[in-house]
């Protein structure tokens, strides 16, 4: 029914201003403006992400959105050296960068937006 769809998806944040710096300034995102006060992130697949304000946000408790890298331990530097920690959660076995080499799931690194909202950096698999 959609196949053909120009589909994308959307989060909230608490200021476009302090997206638009972080999205495109720190993790290098091409970034821009819309119509209605939205921003348009574009990701190197050609797929866009809207970002928008949202009075009365609260940040997402779950991941929403991830960047398969080559190598996460060389995108936890570049994300340490841009004053980014890394998240950490309870159980996910990560080591002392925030990495979690977890048996059967995917090399991967939490870390948020400046409004709190949670991305990660994972392997994007075997070259």
């Amino acid at each position: 029914m959609f196949g053909d769809s120009k589909a994308f998806s959307g989060f909230a944040v608490r200021d476009l201003a302090e997206a638009r710096a972080f999205y495109e300034g720190v993790l290098g995102l091409g970034v821009s403006e819309l119509p209605m006060g939205l921003l348009e992130l574009r990701l190197g697949s050609g797929a866009a992400v809207i970002v928008y304000p949202k009075p009365d946000f609260q940040p997402a408790t779950y991941t929403i959105l991830n960047f398969p890298v080559a190598d996460v331990d060389a995108a936890v530097d570049r994300l340490r050296a841009a004053g980014i920690g890394m998240e950490r959660y309870e159980g996910l076995g990560q080591d002392e960068r925030g990495i979690s080499r977890a048996d059967g799931g995917p090399t991967i690194a939490w870390f948020t937006d400046p409004s709190g909202n949670i991305l990660s950096v994972l392997d994007d698999g075997p070259a």
